[in-house]
């Protein structure tokens, strides 16, 4: 009966977001409905009741902790489904265990404290009051019998919710818990557990003597949605819609999250077998170009480059409001550059940009320019304007830092120079009741995959006065990598010059 017992609370207690998911996409007034969303219940406690009584089948005196770590992972993880409507499949585990103490200090609000005492500690103390009979083996060994027996038979009987939930299969298994966090959380484990080797890629020349720099920088949660380069009606580029820039629409993300899309941005072929290869980093290094990779975010893969430098590291002892924000990632590169005696030098910046939720202090505050502006991580409780306003102002302070990285380009003397500035995926405002980003790629909303891909050339053909340059087409991170060593004038078997931005064709 604890067992039981124990399965009907689950159900309960922390499967609300489940049942109004389908409550919004089933037709309530319908029979149909009804049984579906009891199918749905019933699936939920048949899974944590199979689970538990195994257990207590095996070992009986496992059965009360294992529940009571239930209970506060599971608290934990509603917060977070019902304040971001995230999906907890195999993605989101992966953004999860790649997320930096940083991070984390920033999704902290007290309503969290709120679900883990009423939710996780509560039922930890009440759990702790209750004797469980032990009782033979035999008879613990029933109950999950019956309980499957029941389900089948159920399943059976209710086969026309079958097709409606095979539909939703990926939301709904991101929303059941415990198991959308341990079964993914294992699978992206297992994926991630065996080290792999990457291989060599093939050997590159240079059919240009010129010396180059480029710059590429990596947003941070920048959709293209918000920028004024793409139609938005709020002027959110007022930097680059003076730099000359060629802008480059339905451009598009190969993931939600963080660390897959820089595999994406810095592999040469698609992402199916990306992580066999060194990333274009490792590679330009390797042929003798200076990289340089300066951070203030997370997630990058492990490299070979010549300077490989986070914030903390370049902002030294200046105590200036702005060094603690992307713009102090520029501090010395100039100095460095005219210093260096190499041909050919790549410097990334990675930036934070637009990393929810607590956009307002992602900035300085003096580019609070659109107000009033949402102060909160418990982002559904700011008006929808508040929430824009401050997102609209991380798009305008990364618009100033990369104007600030141009206008360092055109100072530089005796090299040509190009800059490619794209983001890593985009994010969700709240739209279908999403925030942020980590949605899983097939079901993710467009906001979370249109990004801004955006190109500066110091060269006369991409620099007419400072107009901006406008092509339609199709584009991704795929781009990236071709464009960087077209950039360079680099050649190699790999090479793919229809995706080089910078040839002419790609700019009719």
């Amino acid at each position: 009966m604890f067992v039981l017992a124990w399965a009907l609370f689950n159900a309960v207690a922390y499967h609300v977001p489940l049942y109004l998911f389908g409550i919004d996409h089933l037709d309530v007034a319908s029979l149909g409905a009804g049984v579906t969303l009891l199918t749905l219940f019933i699936l939920v406690v048949a899974l944590t009741a199979l689970f538990t009584g195994v257990i207590a089948s095996i070992v009986p005196r496992l059965v009360k902790p294992l529940c009571m770590a239930m209970a506060v992972a599971n608290a934990i993880a509603l917060y977070f489904v019902v304040t971001y409507g995230v999906v907890l499949d195999e993605t989101m585990m992966g953004n999860t265990f790649n997320t930096d103490p940083a991070e984390v200090a920033g999704l902290f609000h007290p309503w969290m404290l709120v679900y883990v005492f009423c939710l996780g500690i509560v039922p930890c103390w009440v759990l702790l009051q209750i004797k469980v009979t032990h009782t033979p083996f035999l008879k613990r060994l029933a109950m999950p019998i019956a309980v499957s027996v029941f389900t089948l038979c159920w399943a059976y009987g209710a086969s026309q919710s079958w097709l409606w939930i095979d539909k939703h299969a990926k939301h709904l298994g991101g929303m059941v818990l415990p198991w959308s966090y341990v079964v993914n959380g294992g699978r992206y484990l297992a994926g991630n557990a065996a080290p792999y080797e990457r291989r060599l890629l093939p050997a590159a020349h240079f059919v240009s003597n010129e010396k180059k720099v480029v710059f590429l920088v990596i947003g941070e949660s920048a959709r293209a949605r918000n920028f004024s380069l793409y139609g938005y009606g709020r002027q959110t580029n007022p930097a680059l819609s003076k730099a000359g820039a060629t802008v480059f629409k339905k451009a598009r993300s190969c993931a939600t999250y963080t660390t897959a899309s820089l595999e994406c941005i810095l592999a040469h072929q698609e992402p199916g077998a990306r992580a066999m290869w060194e990333p274009l980093t490792s590679y330009l290094q390797r042929h003798g170009v200076e990289v340089t990779w300066r951070t203030n975010n997370a997630g990058e893969p492990a490299m070979d480059v010549r300077h490989f430098e986070r914030l903390g590291d370049v902002k030294a002892d200046c105590t200036e409001e702005a060094c603690d924000h992307d713009e102090g990632l520029l501090r010395g590169i100039e100095a460095r550059i005219a210093a260096s005696n190499q041909q050919r030098i790549l410097v990334v910046f990675h930036l934070e940009g637009s990393h929810g939720p607590a956009y307002n202090v992602r900035y300085p505050s003096r580019f609070n320019v659109f107000t009033p502006v949402c102060a909160s991580v418990q982002l559904h409780q700011c008006s929808i304007d508040e929430l824009i306003n401050a997102y609209d102002n991380t798009i305008v302070y990364t618009d100033f830092v990369v104007g600030q990285a141009i206008d360092m380009l055109k100072r530089l003397q005796g090299y040509s120079t190009s800059l490619i500035y794209v983001s890593d995926h985009g994010e969700s405002l709240g739209e279908f009741n999403l925030y942020l980003h980590g949605t899983p790629l097939s079901i993710a909303p467009d906001v979370q995959k249109d990004i801004p891909l955006i190109l500066w050339d110091s060269s006369a053909a991409h620099s007419n006065a400072n107009a901006t340059s406008i092509v339609e087409g199709e584009f991704s991170h795929a781009n990236v990598f071709h464009s960087v060593m077209g950039a360079f004038g680099m050649r190699s078997d790999i090479f793919e010059p229809e995706l080089n931005l910078f040839s002419p064709e790609n700019h009719q």
